[in-house]
């Protein structure tokens, strides 16, 4: 495939993105240390672009053996505040809303989510008394990746709440992989240090190494790209990338 020349990145994308392209070398596959420099690089937008990680993987999500899902906390968090939705009811309500819940799940929420498809909200969780209510809601939260799940950690005893609430106030973040075998997940904002992106992306990649199928052989990611919100994607040595380590 061409190298698009400037005129093309300019028609494309814009005058911005046409002066920040040519900075990336698509041809590369850079260390961690030094795409983690130039994506701050190219984040030259006139707010706080996000970074971003795209992990294509080997796995086929058509396969149910072979969805790749789980749950990380960042060490540095994403930089985005999150609104937290609790499922629950009694006591757990009252625990909920003391250790720092935005929403309480009760009856006009849940008719508001089933009717409306509200979904003002970054992460859902419940306690499992209250599954059996909130089943039904998940054609909307399922769609979004929002429907709480035992799997991911989302479904908790009472007693769990302030600390499943605090992770995800801090930077607790589902992945899984979309249709097409790829995971997309943020690191953080393009104001953070670049040692608070490396060690973010180091503890995402050991989450995802850690989540691998257990039937499945061979490579099983293939290929690491780091973007930010309005810049080009930088492609990663995925071997370097693998052997970096959690703080």
């Amino acid at each position: 495939m061409p190298t698009p020349t400037a005129q093309d990145l300019k028609q494309r994308h814009g005058k911005r993105y046409a002066r920040i392209a040519p900075l990336v070398d698509r041809s590369r596959r850079y260390p961690p240390e030094e795409a983690v420099a130039l994506v701050k690089k190219t984040a030259t937008a006139r707010f706080d672009e996000t970074i971003e990680v795209h992990i294509r993987t080997t796995a086929d999500p058509r396969r149910a053996e072979q969805m790749v899902r789980g749950v990380v906390v960042l060490p540095h968090g994403t930089g985005k505040p999150r609104r937290i939705l609790v499922f629950a009811q009694g006591d757990a309500a009252s625990i909920a809303r003391q250790a720092g819940a935005d929403i309480i799940g009760d009856d006009e929420v849940i008719r508001r989510i089933e009717g409306e498809g509200w979904t003002d909200f970054d992460v859902a969780i419940a306690t499992p008394d209250m599954m059996g209510r909130i089943g039904r809601l998940g054609k909307v939260l399922g769609r979004k990746g929002l429907m709480p799940n035992p799997r991911a950690g989302t479904v908790v005893p009472p007693q769990d709440l302030p600390r499943v609430i605090a992770e995800a106030k801090k930077g607790r973040l589902e992945f899984r992989l979309d249709r097409l075998g790829i995971i997309h997940c943020p690191i953080g904002k393009a104001s953070f240090p670049e040692k608070h992106l490396l060690e973010n992306l180091a503890t995402l990649i050991d989450a995802v190494k850690r989540a691998k199928p257990e039937d499945m052989k061979g490579v099983f990611i293939r290929s690491i790209t780091l973007a930010s919100t309005m810049g080009p994607g930088i492609k990663l040595d995925v071997p370097a990338t693998l052997a970096l380590r959690p703080q």
